[in-house]
């Protein structure tokens, strides 16, 4: 009898330290899968523009050259609307607004309209699709509620405050895009930003392109006749050089 139970007691002891082993083994894989998965996923995200403290420091020194406020309410922001310093940005053939954005909130600085309505332009006639708007002008009371959802979100005073409560600030959809789609983006961005008239970020947790508009964008543009584009037309490949006209305001 004792030695039946002994022999059953070994036996229990083998089978759990199988067991043991196979779990260790199969959490171990577990680890090295995940570990791979997330080093996959930092392989993948290589924006071009990162967001960072000294872009955030950009964005204010532009804000405080053009001496704008920081829109504190509904109350600022329907007096800016109606004495005409912040427009409407209106759905077209080559945009579309997030069904989601606040109607009240669709507005932004004249110039930052004009980037918007030239870059969609552009990105309609190379891929024939709508670019999309997620958000523009933000009052101080909306910043500081999306600060207590996000707290990646730029605060709403200070010297990195966020551009959006100047209303020369746009978000850009970026999820959904194919890499062409955002190669390109980014390259029409460098482009701008080379020049003095845009700092761009692109944003991970919202992957969208976090874009100002500097308040130089209207005097450069009506300098310009033509802006040299991609465009692709159904029957011929990409081909570059084709010239959208520039400084007419449609």
């Amino acid at each position: 009898m004792r030695q039946t139970v002994r022999l059953q007691f070994a036996a229990v002891m083998l089978l759990a330290l199988i067991c043991g082993g196979m779990s260790g083994r199969a959490f171990a894989v577990r680890r090295a899968v995940s570990h791979r998965t997330h080093r996959h996923f930092r392989w993948l995200w290589h924006p071009m523009f990162r967001p960072s403290h000294e872009s955030l420091l950009l964005q204010n020194a532009e804000v405080d050259r053009l001496n704008l406020p920081r829109i504190q309410d509904e109350t600022e922001l329907e007096a800016l609307k109606a004495d005409g310093s912040l427009v409407e940005i209106v759905p077209s053939e080559s945009l579309k607004i997030e069904h989601s954005l606040d109607p009240s909130r669709r507005y932004c600085r004249p110039w930052t309209l004009n980037f918007v309505n030239d870059l969609s332009l552009a990105y309609y006639n190379r891929f024939h699709q709508q670019i999309q708007l997620n958000s523009a002008v933000r009052t101080v009371k909306v910043q500081r509620k999306l600060r207590r959802h996000n707290r990646n979100a730029a605060p709403w005073e200070g010297e990195t405050a966020s551009s959006h409560l100047a209303g020369l600030t746009i978000d850009l959809q970026r999820r959904g895009l194919s890499k062409e789609q955002i190669r390109w983006m980014e390259h029409y961005l460098f482009y701008m930003k080379s020049v003095g008239l845009v700092e761009p970020e692109e944003e991970r947790r919202h992957w969208c392109f976090h874009i100002m508009v500097s308040g130089r964008y209207d005097e450069w543009r009506q300098s310009q006749s033509i802006i040299p584009i991609e465009h692709q037309d159904e029957e011929k490949p990409a081909t570059p050089g084709t010239e959208v006209a520039m400084g007419s305001g449609k």
